[in-house]
């Protein structure tokens, strides 16, 4: 039977709550130990429930959300307890403890009609905790204050150099939904939330086998966030492996709040636009990631999730190409790459053959690009420059608005400035239509920060252009296919599954073989 429904919904016969029935407080019925408090062992929890209830109340001391009862039990109510508690985080009402309630669950280990004891409590949970779930005995006094923090209820008793433990948190929390980040057609719809045992459980619900392994790293700090990693032993890469964990030791004593505070203390290049670890909130790509020998990190508070290494080719994959036929996945992919050389490079095409290389264009695209350009006082670059810095402004003010309001302000935020622009003479309708393209691009691209470092790039290649026309382009796509190749994700390279060429890597990198090739063990993934 639930021990804490036992604790706490049973009265008196005539329905006064115990710690009620006696005028007196447990401190001056409790024999008071004579030794002073910094004489006792920080570590352990004292026989003296005075003791034990001064530092209790010594820690949480202004905390308004810790709820302390001092209640009793017993023949003639002699003998005393008290349980301790956030009531911001167990958010049921009915925290009485009463005699009977003791009294019915151990006497059906030590007979009848038997009044409890320290004694009798001493040897039932000692011996019979596994009768109670989510009970567990405490003999630490730290570790009783952390379960506290954590959403636990604590009963200290007299006599008793231990402590009842009982898991009862009753927080609101997000509830499994789909995902807003990753969107799907066809395909699982579930996505993680914010409760890191809920986002283990869907993750172990599709693993079921003993080599999905899940570690847990030790809590610290203020904040004390619960940080957990899980991988497939026999599949991940044991010195990849040995790496991580080795880099997860930078954060011993640190504050984590969210996921991306892993990310950037793990990562090989903090500066580099590019991200070197790829996130989903969704747990089928956790799953499929995992198969493939990837590690998977998960933080209490959180919705997204960690997948180390992340390469370029696997960045720019959905987890719908999965889902659908193979021609269509495949010609999805080759349009997502084609949007990643488009989102970067379009206006710097543009700025390029419009001013040194008009000779490139043919001759009625040429007259109507000096058309749209006559009477336009600023360089093309310079053009480009504002353009494309008020798309990003709407962009980012669609982002922090309000969901009912954002779309909206944003949609008509651009269609305004845009044909305002052209007919003030300060940009060229083939402008606005270069700048639309290469943000429409960058949408198609499945993950948000890759989106955010080709927008990034998107400004010194436009510099580029600008200096040096199509050589200076070239010139910065050399640079970054340079940084690309010399970049690593947990030391694996980034470009590993494009260079160097092997055609057993390519039928699943810009172009989706069928599933029956695909299909794999786990523990031979490549």
């Amino acid at each position: 039977m639930n021990l804490f429904k036992r604790l706490t919904q049973r009265r008196y016969r005539d329905n006064t709550p115990l710690h009620t029935v006696q005028n007196e407080p447990v401190s001056t019925i409790t024999p008071v130990s004579q030794r002073a408090l910094a004489d006792v062992d920080d570590t352990a929890i004292s026989e003296h429930l005075l003791d034990n209830l001064v530092r209790v109340k010594s820690v949480f001391n202004h905390c308004s959300d810790i709820v302390i009862l001092e209640w009793r039990y017993g023949p003639q109510m002699k003998y005393a307890a008290f349980s301790v508690y956030s009531d911001s985080l167990i958010q049921k009402k009915e925290h009485n403890f009463f005699k009977e309630s003791l009294q019915d669950l151990i006497t059906q280990e030590i007979g009848p009609g038997t009044m409890v004891t320290p004694d009798d409590i001493d040897y039932f949970f000692s011996h019979h905790v596994a009768s109670a779930q989510s009970a567990s005995l405490i003999e630490d006094f730290n570790e009783a204050i952390n379960n506290v923090l954590f959403g636990s209820l604590i009963i200290f008793f007299d006599q008793w150099n231990k402590a009842l433990s009982y898991h009862a948190i009753g927080l609101e929390t997000r509830q499994v939904t789909e995902s807003v980040t990753e969107p799907v057609v066809q395909g699982p719809r579930e996505s993680t939330v914010e409760n890191l045992s809920k986002n283990l459980g869907m993750l172990r619900l599709r693993l079921k086998t003993p080599d999905f392994k899940i570690e847990m790293l030790p809590v610290s700090g203020q904040t004390k966030t619960r940080v957990a990693y899980g991988y497939l032993e026999g599949t991940v890469n044991p010195d990849m492996l040995a790496e991580f964990q080795r880099r997860m030791t930078r954060l011993q004593g640190k504050e984590i709040l969210e996921t991306s505070y892993i990310e950037e203390a793990i990562e090989d290049s903090t500066y580099s636009p590019f991200p070197q670890y790829r996130y989903t909130e969704r747990p089928d790509v956790a799953v499929a990631s995992l198969l493939e020998g990837k590690i998977v990190v998960l933080v209490e508070g959180t919705g997204s999730m960690l997948i180390c290494p992340g390469l370029l080719a696997e960045l720019l994959q959905s987890s719908e190409d999965y889902y659908q036929r193979t021609v269509v996945a495949s010609l999805i992919r080759i349009l997502r790459f084609a949007a990643l050389f488009i989102a970067v490079g379009l206006p710097s095409v543009y700025i390029a053959l419009s001013t040194f290389h008009p000779e490139l264009i043919p001759t009625v695209l040429l007259l109507a690009l000096i058309n749209s350009r006559e009477g336009i006082p600023f360089p093309a670059v310079f053009e480009a420059f504002i353009m494309e810095f008020f798309f990003e402004l709407l962009r980012e003010a669609g982002i922090r608005l309000p969901r009912p309001v954002g779309s909206a302000v944003s949609i008509v935020g651009a269609l305004v400035i845009g044909e305002g622009a052209i007919n003030a003479g300060i940009a060229s309708p083939i402008m606005v239509i270069t700048v639309a393209l290469s943000g429409i691009a960058s949408f198609a691209v499945p993950q948000y920060n890759m989106a955010i470092a080709l927008r990034i790039l998107r400004f010194p290649v436009m510099l580029f252009a600008a200096a040096l026309g199509i050589f200076g382009i070239l010139i910065a796509f050399m640079l970054i296919w340079l940084h690309l190749a010399n970049l690593r994700s947990l030391g694996q390279p980034y470009l590993g599954s494009l260079a160097p060429f092997r055609p057993a890597q390519m039928k699943d990198t810009l172009i989706r073989a069928p599933l029956r090739i695909l299909m794999r063990s786990p523990r031979n993934p490549r």
